[in-house]
């Protein structure tokens, strides 16, 4: 199924295509703070329909995880692993599942990730 998304006021757009199987809850320092329920998928399907540098970038602890967020309005819509390859080599990415239009979160089923312990 593909999925659109964006920041808050729109100036990050993106489709991204995939089934929602489970929503990730990491426990990091910062996806604590911003309660962003995670969904990974390849990077090959996340299609920008936004200019790549409209996006702030944003990485701390091993600076592996590009965190992309918005600079006008502050949401971070996804995130870029550097080193974390699918089983066809493709980087992966997170999707911020409360960035997606028109999903029901409470359909989705949770899994914790201790982010904490990386």
């Amino acid at each position: 199924m593909k999925y659109k998304g964006s920041c808050h006021c729109g100036k990050i757009a993106f489709e991204v295509e995939g089934t929602i199987d489970v929503a990730l809850s990491c426990n990091c320092s910062l996806c604590s703070r911003k309660g962003a329920l995670l969904w990974l998928v390849s990077r090959e399907n996340l299609t920008l329909l936004s200019a790549d540098d409209a996006a702030g970038t944003y990485t701390f602890n091993k600076h592996v995880v590009r965190h992309r967020f918005c600079p006008r309005c502050g949401i971070q819509p996804y995130s870029e692993n550097l080193e974390r390859l699918d089983a066809n080599g493709n980087r992966m990415t997170a999707i911020n599942l409360r960035c997606l239009d028109g999903i029901d979160l409470s359909t989705i089923p949770m899994r914790e990730f201790n982010g904490r312990g990386l």
